[in-house]
């Protein structure tokens, strides 16, 4: 079957899904980490691959940038084509000093300014949170594996350029690690849908420091412990 945004036959997408957010990070996963991986969507140059990773069938595809192209992304694979389970793997600017460049955020739950929330019309709030085995099978990789990692709420902003970064940096005050722009809507779509979500960050510059900062060419190609974390996780 098709939907607007993917063409794909049921069964060609494995049950678990690695989603960054650029198309060519999705294409440098699948042909480094994935054995005979086969791309299986490329509308709008949204590349979805599906391979095995040490015996298991997996697979990447982008979720592009935002909530909006996020929501639509999730949604479409958890109804239609049979996905169980997603794991974003994307960038995250902190907004604390004490998470640095290239740390691992493995997102608890995610705030937002964003009122993608309100489609469900439910009486009051509701927390976007992360499935938990999940979270707990991140965390203890990052343990065994020695790997520098916070875990914690994160905010997902409708907003990349704001007209006060002081309303992103507010947040900090509350305890949230860092700021990017996916996970609320993924993480409100698997509760949903009855599902299962996970994102997995990788610090990739500082809202407090703006000179601290990865290249696209960096964020593209350097993120290994964090895809070598999403794959272990999606075994």
């Amino acid at each position: 079957m098709s939907t607007p945004h993917i063409s794909a036959n049921v069964g060609d997408f494995a049950s678990t899904v690695l989603m960054p957010g650029d198309p060519l990070r999705a294409k440098y996963i699948a042909e480094t980490y994935l054995d005979n991986a086969v791309l299986v969507n490329n509308v709008r140059g949204v590349q979805g691959y599906t391979g095995y990773y040490e015996g298991k069938r997996v697979s990447v595809m982008a979720s592009g940038m935002g909530m909006p192209a996020m929501g639509i992304y999730s949604y479409e694979l958890f109804k239609f084509f049979g996905v169980e389970t997603i794991i974003r793997v994307g960038s995250i600017g902190s907004i604390r000093e004490d998470v640095k460049l290239r740390d691992i955020v493995i997102a608890q739950s995610a705030c937002t300014n964003s009122n993608y929330a309100s489609q469900f019309k439910l009486a009051g709030y509701v927390s976007p949170i992360a499935d938990y085995q999940l979270m707990v099978e991140a965390v203890n990789y990052c343990e065994e594996h020695s790997l520098p990692y916070h875990v914690g709420n994160i905010l997902s902003s409708d907003t990349f350029y704001t007209e006060d970064v002081e309303d992103t940096l507010s947040f900090a005050k509350m305890g949230v690690l860092g700021v990017e722009m996916e996970t609320t809507a993924l993480y409100l779509n698997a509760m949903r849908l009855g599902k299962r979500a996970l994102t997995i960050c990788t610090v990739s510059d500082s809202v407090l420091d703006t000179s601290l900062s990865l290249s696209s060419l960096e964020r593209e190609r350097s993120f290994d412990d964090m895809m070598k974390l999403a794959l272990e996780v999606a075994k």
